[in-house]
């Protein structure tokens, strides 16, 4: 037996040949040209910015998260592929320039706004898209902050006492098909709906201009005066947590009393639907209550939303629950896109890195709702890398054409063949 390594020729990342001709159908380098300005001059200009801003991107979609990663990256067949067809024999960008494409390029001013209307932009394509076709009359928004540990003396980081470390505290918000709409990093220590009107009402008024109805959700964190009148004024709908008090738990009462009788297997759920008006509110609200009856358990679970939609109180339950599933998407982000690797000491340039972290994100929650078929449509962001993304590969260079030479495994040729017809489908308006 002989062992070879040809970096050159060898690929453990095929997948992102399927990414790459999605984010070409939606018109992503477009998005590029018209926002990202570039200063740079002489040589230093050998690398075009869409081909350094793909290589940072698709460097995260595949789970690379150290720009270190860029000198091995360099030379790997995907990447020169993805890339334009200068990049081909050349190689990709290596880790130094790279680093100062993101850090300094990106951070100027002008740039780093840009980034935030290139991902909101590419989500627009994706949602002007007639297939299939349907008509969407209304649009779910769903706000949360999460934690990004940090390591070292990084600028803005604090300590927070929530989730007891260092961190900073980034604030996202996600429509219902689980596009990262906007996302902004703040300091560790700032309240979980510190800055919340910055992402929200700019999207509200977006989604208005189109004639749709919004509805909100948000956890208890968002449980504050001001959002509910912001939100009234605009007509929009809500359903947020609320934490419990002494006259809420007096509205209820009556419905904290254990059942009598044998235990249930399954659990006792009852609901109740009242007006309440706290100190600082000045109107009264409507709060929906449910309270749950466990069998090996005390006292009952208890939860109040405040709410002012006209559903019965059931079904405004169902409908806040599903507010879980942004908690599941920030996962994926920092587990399959690792949004959570913000290693630099300057808070701008933490910025930008989780910006190409989002649009990465988003690059590959389009592929999977958009590309994917049925029965995989389901899969976690990690699960496509895993799976889809990680192949590996040959690449062959003949007199005419390149030959990128796939393993096959959960990546067959049927299934390759059958994403790349329904990219080719796709009915991207043009603009």
């Amino acid at each position: 037996m002989k062992v070879d390594f040809q970096g050159s020729r060898v690929t453990s990342d095929g997948g992102l040949i399927l990414i790459r001709e999605l984010d070409e159908r939606l018109g992503l380098e477009k998005l590029i040209d018209e926002h990202l300005s570039d200063s740079r001059q002489g040589l230093n200009k050998q690398f075009t910015v869409t081909d350094l801003v793909r290589q940072s991107v698709y460097s995260r979609l595949a789970g690379y998260e150290d720009l270190n990663d860029a000198e091995r990256l360099a030379a790997d067949p995907t990447f020169r592929l993805v890339s334009s067809q200068r990049i081909w024999d050349r190689g990709a960008a290596l880790t130094s320039r790279l680093q100062t494409f993101e850090t300094e390029m990106l951070a100027e001013e002008d740039n780093f706004r840009s980034l935030a209307r290139i991902n909101r932009e590419l989500i627009a394509k994706a949602e002007a898209i007639d297939t299939p076709p349907r008509i969407v009359l209304d649009i779910v928004l769903d706000m949360d902050s999460t934690e990004i540990p940090v390591y070292g003396q990084q600028e803005n980081s604090a300590y927070n006492g929530h989730f007891q470390s260092t961190c900073y505290h980034p604030l996202r918000l996600f429509n219902r098909e689980g596009d990262c709409l906007a996302a902004k990093l703040r300091p560790g220590n700032v309240h979980s709906a510190e800055e919340w009107g910055e992402l929200l009402l700019p999207e509200i008024e977006r989604q208005q201009k189109l004639g749709k109805d919004v509805v909100f959700r948000a956890d208890a964190a968002f449980a504050k005066p001001e959002v509910y009148e912001a939100l009234e004024e605009r007509g929009v709908k809500y359903a947020i947590r609320i934490p419990a008090n002494d006259s809420l738990q007096r509205d209820i009462e009556g419905l904290l009393t254990r059942p009598v009788g044998c235990p249930r297997h399954k659990p006792v759920v009852w609901y109740k639907s009242f007006l309440y008006q706290a100190a600082s509110w000045r109107i009264p609200r409507r709060v929906v209550a449910k309270v749950e009856f466990h069998v090996g358990e005390l006292f009952p679970r208890v939860g109040f939303i405040v709410t002012n939609l006209e559903a019965d109180s059931r079904a405004v339950v169902r409908f806040y629950n599903k507010r879980g599933t942004a908690e599941q998407w920030i996962k994926e982000g920092k587990q399959a896109v690792k949004m959570t690797r913000l290693s630099c000491h300057r808070f701008r340039s933490n910025e930008v890195r989780l910006w190409l972290s989002v649009i990465a994100y988003n690059l590959g929650n389009l592929w999977r709702r958009l590309v994917l078929p049925n029965r995989i449509g389901n899969w976690s962001l990690t699960s496509l890398q895993q799976r889809l993304v990680k192949r590996g590969g040959r690449l062959l260079k003949h007199a005419r054409y390149y030959w990128l030479l796939l393993a096959e495994s959960h990546l067959t040729r049927r299934l390759f063949g059958a994403m790349v017809r329904r990219i080719g489908s796709l009915s991207v308006p043009a603009g």
